[in-house]
């Protein structure tokens, strides 16, 4: 697909805000992860008609649509080079159905806002990605995202009762669990067809790695031709490149009555990955890991009151129908790490204890940040997963890819998952810096596909792991996977190069924080650098009243 230099002209009929001009394009060249992106415009519309007047108009013109809520994915999947379209003003409110136990709500929606409208009535949504605060529920369902509590709940996916889509030629529809597929909208024909043709000729076990308990890698095949599968657990994990999801209904469940948590410091990295796997089957609803690497990191802020020998720790919170039912769940979770050689153990039953005990586990990102522009904390082998029984061996091969390459790195992660988020510190002024990427990539993939894992248990491929397919993905995975993309997109109007990549594309290409790469907009580049450092991923880049201290966008 040929995406032209000269600014797009904006489709005949659209009303939303639709920007050709530098500043607005580079507002939307970088998201969270380390790549960026210039795009060819930005289309803000403000209903369903404007988007689909933009699909019909990308679909005939040879354009392609990267959808974006709040830019806060890793992996690249929210940049592209063609129009990116924000679809952040979706944000109808939260509607509870407490008796169903749904919600119904505008993807653009950010996840806590939803979790505050679920509480008012005494319900939940589970799934809590450490993005909750400004992560939109659109890119959760977009890359099956999940958190510290999969251990209990699962990912989006499972919780996801019905999207609002709008297809290749612009056609809307919803597509719900508990009712028939509008089979009269092409693309969905289509899919319902390759599926069809999926449980037919592959088993469940070609669309998914063995032993792996967190995967937002590939489409969501498996889930869609099993017993109960859906069509609808195919689109969620899509990020974009099938349909674009305007709204939502999800599931929630009654919220939690009592919890408690164990902080529990171990000698060696194998009994640690060895008690994660115990505690998840104890019945855990969270088991964080941090590593020697973080805990040194975490260190340079103040005392933590972890053992001094310890090589990692695990933070492991258990629910209960009440506090003496969590405090027994605690107590057997304590037992437990003693008898994998835990060398010391805190317990915290009262709320305000938890929080001091988990405050550690964000204890790093601050620190991290502070490092710039010197070091940079750079997310690219950031969600890595393996059978529960190779975690350690990920891990440590990890580190020696790292210590290798004479990088030095923070691991951390969901234990309980085998799952470990990985930031490199990468020393800009060293010469070489862009070939130790490169080569940690390719490393960190090699050991992943050996392991049987997956380059990404939560965040999705998007344009970073796209190209890692052939190491991960076995040949009829990948041929089922491309037939999916031409069933829904087939002139490849929807996040070309996501998920799916072309010839010639690679997973380390223009990275933001590099000098050399032509610059941005001067005044987008002030606020994009206020919006990490605040975390603000969530502000409207288009916004018109500023950030604080600066001046306002044009």
């Amino acid at each position: 697909m040929l995406i032209p230099e000269a600014p797009l002209d904006p489709p005949a009929g659209f009303r939303g805000k639709y920007r050709t001009d530098h500043y607005a394009r580079s507002m939307y060249a970088e998201a969270a992860g380390i790549a960026r992106i210039l795009p060819a415009a930005v289309a803000v519309p403000i209903d369903a008609d404007d988007v689909s007047c933009l699909v019909v108009w990308a679909r005939d013109a040879g354009h392609s649509l990267t959808p974006r809520g709040s830019g806060s994915s890793m992996a690249g999947g929210a940049l592209g080079s063609g129009v990116v379209v924000d679809l952040s003003r979706f944000c109808a409110p939260a509607q509870v159905d407490r008796a169903a136990r749904t919600v119904r709500v505008g993807t653009g929606v950010v996840r806590d806002d939803i979790e505050t409208a679920a509480h008012a009535v005494g319900l939940r949504f589970p799934v809590d990605p450490s993005s909750g605060a400004f992560c939109t529920i659109g890119g959760m369902i977009a890359t099956n995202a999940a958190g510290a509590r999969t251990l209990r709940y699962g990912s989006t996916r499972p919780w996801v009762r019905g999207l609002y889509c709008v297809f290749d030629d612009g056609s809307r529809a919803w597509i719900r669990r508990d009712e028939a597929l509008p089979l009269h909208v092409p693309a969905v024909s289509r899919l319902d067809a390759a599926m069809r043709d999926a449980r037919a000729n592959a088993q469940v076990e070609t669309f998914v790695h063995a032993g792996v308990r967190k995967e937002s890698s590939g489409y969501g095949v498996a889930a869609a031709i099993a017993p109960h599968g859906h069509l609808i657990d195919l689109l969620v994990g899509s990020e974009g490149t099938l349909a674009l999801f305007l709204e939502a209904e999800l599931a929630l469940c009654p919220m939690v009555r009592a919890t408690a948590s164990v902080l529990a410091s171990f000698p060696t990295l194998e009994r640690a990955s060895e008690c994660a796997v115990q505690a998840r089957e104890a019945g855990a609803s969270a088991c964080e890991l941090l590593d020697r690497t973080f805990l040194d990191i975490a260190a340079t802020d103040g005392a933590l009151g972890v053992a001094s020998g310890a090589e990692a720790v695990l933070l492991i919170e258990v629910e209960g129908d009440d506090a003496s039912d969590a405090n027994a769940a605690c107590h057997a979770i304590a037992t437990s790490c003693r008898a994998f050689g835990a060398i010391d153990i805190m317990t915290a039953i009262e709320q305000s204890h938890e929080a001091r005990l988990w405050a550690l586990r964000h204890a790093a990102s601050p620190i991290l940040a502070r490092l710039a522009p010197r070091v940079r904390s750079m997310q690219f082998i950031e969600d890595g997963c393996v059978p529960p029984e190779r975690f350690a061996s990920y891990v440590l091969g990890v580190r020696a890819t790292l210590t290798r390459f004479d990088v030095p790195g923070v691991i951390f992660g969901h234990a309980g998952d085998a799952h470990a988020h990985v930031n490199p510190l990468i020393d800009m002024h060293e010469s070489g810096w862009r070939d130790r990427v490169r080569g940690i990539f390719a490393e960190v993939s090699a050991l992943t596909a050996r392991l049987g894992g997956t380059m990404s248990g939560e965040h999705g491929d998007g344009r970073l792991r796209a190209p890692t397919w052939p190491q991960l993905w076995s040949a009829q995975a990948r041929n089922v996977f491309a037939q999916v993309k031409l069933a829904a997109d087939p002139r490849g109007t929807f996040n070309a190069g996501c998920k799916v990549s072309r010839a010639g594309d690679e997973s380390i290409a223009d990275v933001r924080y590099d000098s050399s790469v032509p610059p941005l907009d001067p005044r987008a580049r002030t606020m994009l650098d206020v919006i990490e450092r605040d975390r603000r991923w969530n502000r409207f880049r288009l916004s018109d009243s500023p950030l604080p201290d600066l001046h306002d966008a044009p």
